[in-house]
């Protein structure tokens, strides 16, 4: 199975730029573009968060527009620029998302299983998953310990020493961690959020997050630095499952590029 994972897209209305400056809704287009050229269709696309940049109805009205486009089925969920109403409301026909309340769902329809979680704060940016929703998971979890499975949710629970991106990064992890950790048919957890690809293990598992089609994060460690984004590179992820090999996930940058070259 090979499953692709798109994040924070940042749709803005038409004809409107993200942040004045990054046409976020051509982008996607090259993204989707870029799934559907690959010589080995993705079976499903995951999107992890950040549809669109303010939560307003215009924005996801040019998302879904744009998201036709896409000839592979896909999951959504949302980030803390999504708002979670309007999300729901825009998302109507996807009908796996809950009537009401967190948007935590499973889907269970393919070789790897699908665990979705909803870490969005109404009105803050931070992320975190209340009692009843760690519940939830714990349940779902135990339905099925032997199938291959991924979780994906948008925040990284995890600090990644880039300071304002800390400030908002999921809190209280450890009850989330206690919960994956009795678990060993997890194999990846998929986030998006920070607009950079990052590797750690935690929770005896891996937690890779996504880079954007849009922006790139800097990459600035010091404990006073400023936020700061960079036009590019766009990418998205590719996650490869093999029942042998298991799980192995690939960058795959979106634009043109020279090559390819022959190795001869």
């Amino acid at each position: 199975m090979l499953i692709a994972q798109l994040s924070d897209m940042h749709i803005r209305p038409k004809g409107q730029l993200y942040h004045g400056v990054a046409d976020s809704n051509r982008m996607l287009t090259e993204a989707i573009r870029h799934l559907h050229s690959l010589d080995r269709s993705p079976d499903l696309v995951l999107v992890t968060g950040d549809v669109v940049d303010e939560g307003n109805p215009d924005e996801y009205a040019a998302a879904r527009e744009l998201l036709a486009e896409l000839t592979i089925p896909y999951l959504v969920i949302p980030g803390n620029h999504d708002r979670r109403e309007p999300f729901r409301a825009a998302f109507a026909d996807h009908a796996y998302l809950p009537e009401s309340g967190p948007m935590h769902y499973c889907i269970d329809d393919y070789p790897v299983r699908i665990v979705a979680l909803d870490s969005t704060v109404p009105g803050l940016h931070h992320g975190y998953i209340e009692q009843a929703g760690l519940d939830w998971l714990r349940t779902t979890l135990e339905s099925n310990q032997v199938k291959p499975t991924v979780v994906m949710l948008h925040h990284p629970p995890f600090a990644c020493g880039i300071p304002y991106m800390d400030t908002y990064r999921y809190l209280e992890p450890e009850p989330l961690a206690k919960i994956l950790g009795d678990f060993d048919n997890i194999h990846l957890v998929l986030c998006g959020h920070v607009h950079r690809q990052m590797l750690r293990r935690w929770a005896g598992t891996i937690v890779c997050t996504c880079p954007s089609t849009t922006t790139e994060i800097a990459l600035r460690l010091s404990p006073n630095a400023n936020p700061a984004s960079f036009l590019g590179p766009p990418a998205c992820l590719l996650h490869l499952w093999d029942d042998k090999q298991g799980m192995v996930s690939h960058t795959s940058y979106i634009g043109g590029f020279q090559g390819p070259f022959d190795f001869a």
